[in-house]
């Protein structure tokens, strides 16, 4: 697994952050929880080909 990974999540982590300050100054609180899931959702399909890796070395390992 490479760290590159961890400082993209971190960054979408950040810019989430950002976004929902913004979005709160702005009155729209409404919107904070959608932008808030979406980022969620990226950073997961980001570490998903991590976690398939890590899949497949157990699955070596293991012999199945």
């Amino acid at each position: 697994m490479d760290i590159t990974i961890i400082f993209k999540i971190v960054v979408v982590a950040i810019v989430v952050a950002i976004v929902n300050q913004l979005l709160q100054k702005a009155g729209k609180e409404e919107y904070t929880l959608i932008i808030t899931i979406a980022g969620l959702i990226i950073a997961l399909m980001m570490f998903l080909p991590a976690i398939m890796e890590l899949k497949d070395e157990l699955f070596a390992v293991m012999e199945f």
